[in-house]
């Protein structure tokens, strides 16, 4: 155990040390700027066409000052509560100070400040975000949503404020060069519950695999896992970059409508407040030099965002300004092919980005993982020892409850339950929690524990010979004071290996709790890591994520291991019996 210990303390110190490959602290969540301006994409698909008519943009706005911000229906008086996401650089994304930013965000931003609201941007999965709106958890969902019919049953909009393209992304050299080639058989990469899931099912009549975030389904388009990836070209243009072993061969308009916001269906004095903010932002030049410096590309013809009253909004010549970058650009040299070292210490390696993770992980990640694996652990435990001692029961009143529990609660999937909790319940309990998913989330993780806490003891106090109980009965013990004093401790002495392996699970599961929404400082050391990457690209924090849980695991396995044995093998030889020893003083 010391080995080990010693072992992943060099490997920290060590990455403090190491300086770091070029390259390795650019920022994709820092905005680009308008140099790195796009022309509108000339590779577009055959089949592409510009928006079909616009049925949903408002005619107008409310006049600002007419604007009522106490009957906007917030879950916060003042305050705007976002969902978004910290993994799609540039539109949403955490930079390296650990703040929510991005073109949408910011975008957000600049609108709640001319409607005079705070805002809180809370982190999410895009898989449930609609839902999480839908339900009022979040007053806004922000996450480049491109608006459909489908999602207008679930949620409301806003009025556009970006019109996105897909683009079709492939490894370097694939024989796929445009959306026609896409074929059954190929491994086509889309982000869950996505426009471009439906675009590749409904549209392309195919079955793609589904990833939870763009920076994971990237990763593995790198390792060539899967052949193409159908992604939103904000986020394929900031995060393909160059050198990578990717490239962007084919764009297509989106086919339903533009990018906007999301509130919940019955809050249409959100909706028409936030409209009339964006207006403003629009009116006064704000939108325009957020989009430059963020995303700028050239906007397809016809489109414009805000409502149809809104200005035209004054932007610069991205064409040109993509023409001359073009021609001053020196020639690339041709890239020397990396050898599998290489690529292997380039993508686990980056000492500067261990550098950069291991102060956040410290001061963020660990203690919150802690926080909800210790709090989980003691309601596992608690609800753990009722749930075995109803479990051998007599009573089939209190047997039967128990069985059911355990059975529901071990059966299915971890991240179903921290949802179906988070989603279901996190609604009618929100003005106990101020809507903090935090507590929500030591609730479902304790829960699921005491499902499994609860058969281990059971199996522990049950494997205590019956002898104990009926001695101790005979002694003139009753049957609750028996089992507390006898079996009860015996049992769960003997599963302690058991518990202690639980604990490592729960403090793996920890992660899950991201899926509930977190706001930056409640980050757990997996998503801390995960954040970083999305910021590089790189894989290393994600590693030094890795070595804070096996610094936290590995140690707790061999105190299991090392409790064990003493209990197996009692006194050392060289310890006196305190029996005997007592008995020898008194005789003195």
């Amino acid at each position: 155990m010391k080995r080990l210990t010693v072992a992943l303390i060099v490997v920290l110190i060590c990455a403090m040390g190491f300086s770091a490959p070029a390259g390795a602290d650019q920022d994709q969540c820092a905005p680009p700027g308008v140099q790195s301006a796009s022309a509108l994409p000339t590779n577009l698909a055959a089949a592409a066409s510009g928006p079909a008519e616009d049925k949903y943009t408002t005619p107008s706005v409310e006049p600002l000052d007419t604007i009522d911000v106490n009957a906007l229906g917030l879950s916060q008086p003042g305050t705007l509560t976002v969902g978004t996401l910290s993994d799609a650089p540039p539109s949403i994304c955490i930079n390296s100070a650990g703040q929510f930013t991005g073109f949408d965000n910011e975008v957000l931003r600049a609108v709640a400040d001319k409607l005079g609201l705070r805002i809180d941007f809370v982190g999410t999965e895009f898989s449930g975000l609609l839902a999480q709106v839908a339900s009022r958890r979040f007053d806004v969902g922000s996450s480049s949503i491109t608006t459909t019919d489908a999602r207008r049953r679930t949620v409301g909009f806003t009025n556009g404020y970006d019109f996105g393209y897909f683009s079709l992304v492939v490894p370097t050299g694939s024989p796929i060069t445009g959306f026609d080639q896409l074929a059954e058989g190929q491994r086509i990469g889309v982000v869950q519950g996505t426009v471009q899931e439906a675009y590749v099912i409904d549209t392309l009549k195919l079955q793609p695999v589904k990833f939870p975030d763009y920076n994971t389904v990237y990763a593995s388009l790198k390792t060539r896992q899967i052949d193409a990836w159908v992604a939103p070209s904000q986020q394929a243009q900031g995060t393909v970059q160059p050198g990578d072993p990717a490239e962007i061969i084919e764009n297509t308009f989106s086919l339903d409508n533009f990018v906007a916001y999301a509130v919940a269906k019955e809050n249409q004095p959100l909706i028409d407040a936030l409209n009339s903010g964006l207006d403003a932002v629009i009116a006064d030049g704000t939108w325009a030099r957020l989009y430059s410096e963020w995303v700028p590309r050239a906007l397809p013809p016809g489109w414009k965002p805000g409502s149809k009253a809104a200005p035209e909004p004054q932007l610069p010549d991205f064409d040109a300004i993509a023409a001359e970058q073009q021609r001053d650009a020196e020639p690339a040299a041709p890239a020397q092919p990396k050898s599998t070292l290489s690529q292997l210490a380039a993508s686990f390696l980056d000492w500067e980005l261990y550098k950069q993770a291991i102060p956040h992980l410290l001061t963020t990640g660990l203690p919150n993982t802690l926080i909800l694996t210790v709090s989980a652990s003691v309601i596992g435990l608690v609800l753990g020892m009722a749930l075995a001692v109803a479990g051998i029961s007599t009573s089939r009143w209190l047997r039967w409850p128990a069985r059911v529990y355990t059975d529901i609660f071990r059966g299915l999937p971890e991240v179903v339950i921290i949802l179906l909790i988070g989603l279901g319940v996190g609604p009618v309990v929100g003005h106990l929690t101020g809507n903090n998913p935090f507590p929500l989330g030591i609730a479902a993780l304790g829960l699921m524990a005491a499902a499994y806490v609860g058969e281990i003891f059971r199996s522990g106090i049950q494997s205590v010979d019956p002898g104990q109980l009926e001695a101790s009965r005979a002694l003139g013990f009753s049957y609750p004071a028996s089992m507390r004093l006898v079996v009860v401790p015996q049992g769960v002495r003997r599963v302690l290996p058991a518990l202690m392996n639980q604990f490592i699970s729960l403090l793996k599961a920890s992660s899950l709790v991201y899926f509930l929404g977190l706001v930056a400082n409640q980050r757990e050391l997996f998503q801390v890591g995960r954040d970083l990457n999305a910021q590089t690209g790189n894989l290393s924090p994600l590693v030094a994520a890795g070595l804070f849980y096996l610094a936290l695991t590995i140690p707790l396995t061999h105190l299991v291991n090392y409790i064990d044995t003493r209990l197996r093998r009692g006194r050392r030889p060289d310890e006196e019996d305190p029996l005997a020893l007592s008995t020898s003083q008194e005789m003195i």
